[in-house]
């Protein structure tokens, strides 16, 4: 282990993280730095979706808020072993998301890795990537990604093996999936070998998960560690 993230006070270490800011993609709808979204509990990062309110007196008039933190341009990795332990308290239109994207490259050019992503309550996770040769070129081999089971209410630890031939995914230490490099004469197929960054974030609504049910928010993601190996 070369790095770790423990959360162990009750702000953000600003040299590694920085609050996502709000975009236009379904995912970055309700992002906010609002205090509110972001909480620090029992040595866990804790990242809210929670209905927006006139009372928080907030200049923005988004219908929900959500918390998210972000490497970029602070903390990279490649080529090791990167564990996310983390629980999820799920709610209809909740969509919590641990994933990776490049340091540099357009989106979907420089790829895309995500280590989990749940819709609502599912006793699944989704692991996938995204590249060029999958979104553009629509192709089918090798296997863009899988499902696995996870505790729903418990803590599961996320990873991803990244190296210069392959990716290999896991949950709870076990083997979900490898993405590898293969030869092809397209373009675009195995991005991965170059420095990506790390993202954690609450996400709420949107055309894949579908609609937030306001009366069963908050929704939540506990963090309780961040772990990086590499191979000697």
């Amino acid at each position: 282990m070369v790095w770790e993230e423990n959360f162990s006070t009750s702000s953000l270490d600003e040299t590694t993280w920085s609050k996502i800011p709000r975009g236009t993609p379904d995912w970055k709808n309700y992002m906010s730095d609002f205090e509110g979204c972001y909480d620090f509990r029992d040595n866990n990062l804790v990242l809210l979706g929670i209905k927006n309110r006139p009372e928080y007196n907030l200049n923005d008039t988004a219908q929900f808020l959500t918390g998210g933190v972000y490497t970029k341009g602070k903390r990279s990795f490649e080529n090791g072993r990167l564990d996310i332990k983390a629980r999820i308290h799920g709610t209809t239109g909740s969509w919590p998301a641990i994933w990776m994207l490049p340091e540099k490259g357009q989106w979907p050019e420089g790829g895309e890795i995500d280590i989990m992503e749940r819709l609502n309550r599912e006793s699944i996770a989704y692991q996938t990537i995204h590249t060029h040769y999958t979104y553009n070129l629509k192709q089918k081999y090798p296997d863009q990604g899988t499902t696995a089971p996870i505790d729903p209410d418990g803590y599961n630890v996320y990873s991803v093996e990244l190296g210069p031939d392959s990716l290999r995914f896991f949950i709870n230490n076990q083997h979900t999936f490898t993405y590898p490099k293969i030869e092809t004469d397209l373009p675009g197929q195995y991005p991965f070998d170059q420095p990506y960054y790390l993202l954690i974030d609450m996400q709420l609504g949107g055309s894949w998960v579908g609609d937030v049910d306001p009366e069963e928010l908050p929704a939540e993601m506990w963090i309780e560690w961040v772990r990086f190996y590499q191979k000697k």
